[in-house]
């Protein structure tokens, strides 16, 4: 086998484009604790196709290079052989039952103190929480340790470092990622069991150690006990933190975490069902809009603008005309970065295209977009640089600076993208928002047919994730079963829905949003009122930290996510401190009832939507419901 890695290198400097055009920031924890050198098995998650090997072989800390498992009949082939242990890959002969057979490339890599990368969870998916953590990982470990031991292989022991990929938004473009390493985990603990001669020792010590590996996964990720929770978490978290890049990606799993803990507590307040009810609505009709909550509140629009408004229409002129100017300025960039915006017009198109392929698949889209935005630079660069070179001449001093321009015009337009591309979604929100609004009551939807826009969207099961078992017992007992990685994925499908006319539905989103706003103001304060007696859930490793864990009777079920560490305890947490907690790290909990009261665009009262959106009642009068307190009218337009 050659040493050579130059394909690795080459297909890693492509990855390092790709992740750094299509994300704002990859942001690594832990880093710190991985080694620099000496055998490693980096068990990572995998719930977004090819960006994740791609993310965690560009980001990896030291940039030690990956070996990732390949079926051993893909390496019969010379030419293909050369490939693929060229990018790094390591054979595995899946249709052996000997596992020293089955794992000898594994072996022959880390003997010489490489790092071996593998997804442990064995398929891509989308799920609320971690559902499997395979066995894998731990049987490589322990084999080579086994196998290390009696070849006496000098060097240190081999390492297990648990890799966590979290997305803000996995199928967004410029979203963020953050990657968490866990601790390392050693072997010594398991290998005396496994060594011993005793039936069934060496099984039992692998789901030990499997477990270890899930426990640190489980710590560095967000998990859910259903959809409903997590929908109802990330809505509070866009509520609270207006400003999606406000959070700090440090504190992003555990603010997350922690809000999921909160809403699974169904007994949190009297009124918990009606509260995520609200946060449910409203995110489900961001989802249909393809609109986010950071730009509704980040919109240029002045009070007067509201047709609730008494204000005459010369006036109302005078504030459209605000709307047109705060649009005008936030295009005044582009002139300087129009060139750029041309160069790469072909690049979002294909992207675009290649999303809306598989517009039914969450998972495929961000590597879609990638892909296809990829091949698309890869044609119109070359093209650029021939076209510069050409006009210097073809001298040599003419290609070096047609590559520094094409370099240059492609940093540019990478460094800038982020705020034009926040102001172009604004610009574009502002004037959905506004033709809503102004729209006639007649055309808004009626409560009939907007009952399909108020359900969010959940993704089907993945028929290659086993349900019926608990996490650890659904790994494999058998070696045939543990690189699962290698059989072709199914496709996680999320049926979309066809994005409904802004003029019909904008007056109920922006009622859904005052309403979600203001249910989740009085779900605090009633957190606040209820003293220091009050407890919340709370993930394990939460509760170690902030609150407490308390044993529970063996016979007693839980459904939650507190429990993965041990389906004997459960954590909780003071609600006083989770509010604390929160507004320590930059949630606006103070002001949640005030961003509202007075505000347009802001949602009307539940009291007062019943009169205003009777479909049977008043279709012949636009009337247009406001806020009590804000020191509004209700007009007819």
């Amino acid at each position: 086998m050659s040493d050579s890695k130059a394909l690795h290198f080459v297909i890693r400097r492509v990855a390092d484009w790709s992740i750094w055009s299509f994300f704002t920031e990859v942001r690594v924890i832990g880093g710190e604790d991985v080694p620099r050198d000496g055998p490693l098995i980096v068990t990572a998650t995998h719930h977004n196709m090819m960006i994740d090997p791609a993310i965690l072989s560009s980001s990896f800390p030291h940039r030690r290079v990956l070996h990732y498992w390949s079926k051993a009949s893909l390496f019969a082939n010379p030419v293909l052989r050369w490939v693929l242990y060229s990018s790094g890959n390591i054979p595995v002969d899946r249709k052996s039952k000997d596992r020293q057979i089955l794992f000898r490339g594994t072996f022959d890599a880390l003997a010489r103190g490489d790092a071996v990368a593998l997804f442990p969870e064995g398929t891509s998916y989308t799920e609320p929480r971690i559902m499997q953590v395979k066995d894998g990982a731990a049987w490589a470990a322990l084999e080579y340790t086994k196998w290390a031991a009696e070849n006496g292989v000098k060097g240190p022991a081999v390492k297990i470092i648990p890799a966590a990929i979290v997305y803000t938004n996995k199928s967004k473009y410029r979203s963020s990622v953050i990657m968490k390493f866990g601790e390392p985990i050693s072997t010594d603990e398991y290998k005396e069991q496994f060594f011993s001669g005793l039936e069934g020792a060496p099984r039992a010590a692998v789901k030990r150690l499997t477990r270890a590996i899930e426990r640190e996964l489980v710590e560095a990720t967000i998990n859910a006990p259903d959809w409903n929770t997590l929908y109802s978490a990330r809505m509070a978290r866009d509520l609270l933190w207006e400003d999606e890049r406000s959070i700090d990606l440090d504190e992003f799993i555990t603010i997350s975490q922690t809000l999921v803990d909160l809403f699974s507590t169904t007994d949190a307040t009297p009124n918990f069902s009606t509260v995520r009810r609200h946060l449910l609505g409203y995110y489900s009709l961001l989802q249909s809009t393809n609109l986010t909550n950071s730009v509704l509140s980040s919109l240029p629009l002045p009070p007067t603008l509201s047709p609730s408004h008494p204000t005459p229409l010369p006036s109302r002129l005078l504030t459209l005309s605000i709307l047109i100017r705060d649009t005008l300025a936030a295009l005044i960039r582009l002139p300087f970065f129009l060139f750029p915006l041309l160069l790469h017009a072909p690049v979002y198109i294909m992207g675009r295209i290649g999303a809306r392929l598989v517009e039914h698949e969450e998972e495929t889209q961000a590597q879609n977009k990638a892909v296809f935005g990829l091949l698309s630079c890869m044609m119109i660069y070359p093209a650029t640089f021939w076209v510069l070179w050409a006009m210097f001449w073809y001298t040599g001093t003419g290609a070096l600076v047609a590559a520094f321009i094409v370099w240059a015009f492609a940093y540019y337009h990478t460094r800038l993208i982020n705020d034009i591309y926040m102001n172009l979604k604004r610009v574009i929100a502002a004037w959905r928002v506004l033709v809503g609004v102004w729209a006639p009551r007649r055309w808004e939807l009626s409560l009939s047919a907007l009952s399909q826009y108020t359900t969010p969207l959940v993704p089907p099961e993945n028929p290659w994730i086993d349900k019926s078992r608990t996490n650890s017992s659904s790994t494999s007992d058998t070696p045939r079963s543990i690189p699962t990685q290698f059989s072709d994925e199914p496709p996680v499908k999320f049926a979309r829905r066809r994005r409904p006319s802004s003029r019909r539905i904008m007056r109920h989103l922006l009622r859904a949003r005052g309403e979600a706003v203001k249910a989740l103001a009085g779900f605090f304060a009633t957190l606040e009122e209820s003293g220091d007696a009050k407890a919340v859930n709370a993930s394990i490793h939460l509760a170690e930290r902030f609150g407490w864990v308390e044993e529970i009777p063996p016979t007693s079920s839980d459904n939650g996510v507190n429990d993965e560490a041990s389906p004997d305890v459960k954590g909780y947490r003071q609600a006083r401190e989770v509010i604390a907690f929160l507004r320590a790290r930059g949630a606006k909990v103070a002001t949640l009832d005030r961003q509202i009261e007075g505000d347009w665009v802001g949602a009307l009262s539940s009291e007062e939507e019943g009169t205003a959106c009777d479909s049977d009642k008043g279709e012949d009068e636009d009337v247009i419901w406001v806020p009590s307190g804000s020191g509004l009218k209700q007009e007819d337009d």
